[in-house]
């Protein structure tokens, strides 16, 4: 079946079955959420949360029923439906929460092409759900909580379609105890304080994956790196201040850096987070990145990863994937954007870094294949190596004027969408670069476990 809806899917190629291979969760057929508006009440100290999420929704199907993903440590209290078209009269009959998926009916079916509201309102002790990768999503620490949902952990904290390739724009509103600060994707609209409470309301007017929605609640301080026409901010422990001005001082030369290499930065503000507690990686969200206290120690040790959590703005969070298997666009990219940060800074070629990161390729097993990597090794550091080395070999095939022109190209086209590898391979293509060296390239580093020989030797 078809219908005019069906052409706003974000990905070019079809839907491959009903689960998702990587994280085995059904897809939610039938729909695409346009918009999230989520007002949650929070006590930091129970870890509890109130919440209602009304979703703005259209129907490439007739639904007499759709599910959406939701953690079963929250309780669905309420389900209703608004329909925008006045001649369509359509109610909740009932709706069932188990398996992590709340189902629900309706008492005549929604037509196919019809725009809907569906608010759902819910409670319960959020809590990270457990995955393949280990515990995704709504975490509490020390002081607060943080949200880190890559690559299905949004179910944690609210429902929603958790598919990488569906796309939607978000209002986020928290309510919790004034000696605290609320930060989330988008631009801070208003905080108003009523008594004890503080209401935060975020706006993210760009389409974000659900996995890249966040919440961080903790006691911070607001530091403006920029007030340029990218706004750069931060919330740090105070205790922690210092030591992150001094590590994070190059962030803005970065976000330059990289607006000249990739294009605009395509969200309205870059907003960083350091949590209290410590944190065993960074974690990227849409216009946002959350790093741990041991990140910001004043040592410069984690220069890289500062380039690196940036560039997935460009690269995973604007270029968003169709699906898991393709996540070498994702990190590749964001390695290989960390070895174009010290060329720029240090003057360290990249080629060079490229180099030293082939060796490392070349002591380790060669029995993955980038194109498909799986989900036990998704993750693994060959995926963000050996992607980065299929954009090294790019940039050696095309030379660097055609090879940058290309990159820019391919990002505005991308933009707030998803990508898949044959958008790249067509943007090189139009690029100048020549077809049976390209195709020996995709086929050997992409499609083919043993390790190719370094790009241009």
């Amino acid at each position: 079946m078809t219908s005019k809806r069906t052409s706003q899917r974000l990905r070019s190629t079809p839907v491959p079955g009903v689960r998702d291979s990587y994280t085995g969760v059904d897809f939610n057929l039938g729909f695409h959420v346009r918009h999230y508006d989520l007002e949650l009440d929070y006590a930091v100290g129970p870890n509890r949360l109130r919440a209602t999420a009304t979703l703005r929704m259209d129907s490439y199907l007739e639904l007499e029923r759709l599910t959406l993903d939701l953690s079963g440590a929250l309780q669905v209290k309420q389900v209703s439906v608004r329909m925008f078209s006045p001649a369509t009269q359509v109610e909740v009959k009932r709706f069932s929460h188990r398996n992590l998926k709340l189902s629900v009916t309706f008492t005549t079916p929604i037509p196919a092409d019809a725009e809907f509201e569906l608010t759902i309102t819910y409670q319960g002790n959020p809590r990270p759900v457990r995955s393949s990768w280990g515990m995704l999503g709504w975490e509490e620490l020390s002081n607060g909580s943080l949200v880190a949902s890559q690559p299905n952990g949004a179910r944690s904290w609210y429902p929603c379609d958790d598919t990488p390739d569906e796309k939607a724009t978000y209002r986020i509103a928290v309510t919790t105890a004034s000696t605290y600060t609320v930060v989330a994707n988008g631009h801070l609209r208003s905080a108003q304080r009523s008594g004890a409470s503080t209401r935060w309301v975020y706006e993210m007017p760009q389409p974000m994956a659900s996995y890249l929605a966040t919440v961080q609640v903790g006691q911070y301080e607001k530091v403006e790196l920029s007030d340029a026409r990218t706004p750069v901010v931060a919330y740090v422990p105070r205790a922690l201040k210092a030591d992150f001005m001094e590590d994070f001082a190059q962030q803005v030369a970065m976000l330059d850096c990289y607006t000249e290499l990739f294009g605009p930065y395509p969200f309205g503000i870059y907003t960083v987070v350091v949590t209290e507690d410590e944190l065993e990686i960074p974690l990227e969200a849409a216009g946002l990145s959350i790093f741990g206290a041991n990140h910001a120690r004043g040592d410069h040790a984690w220069e890289r990863l500062i380039a690196h959590e940036l560039s997935h703005q460009w690269f995973g969070n604007s270029l968003g994937l169709a699906q898991w298997d393709d996540i070498w666009l994702n990190e590749g990219f964001a390695c290989y954007a960390e070895w174009l940060w010290f060329e720029h800074s240090a003057g360290k070629p990249a080629a060079e870094s490229a180099k030293e990161h082939y060796l490392g390729l070349a002591a380790k097993p060669q029995d993955l294949l980038l194109a498909n990597p799986g989900p036990k090794d998704m993750f693994d550091d060959r995926v963000y190596k050996r992607g980065a080395m299929v954009v090294h070999a790019l940039r050696t095939l095309l030379g660097d004027d055609a090879f940058f022109t290309m990159l820019r190209s391919y990002v505005a086209s991308g933009k707030h969408s998803v990508v898949e590898p044959m958008d790249l391979r067509n943007a090189a293509l139009q690029a100048g670069a020549d077809p049976q060296a390209l195709d020996t390239l995709w086929q050997s580093w992409l499609h083919q476990t043993k390790l190719p020989p370094f790009p241009g030797e």
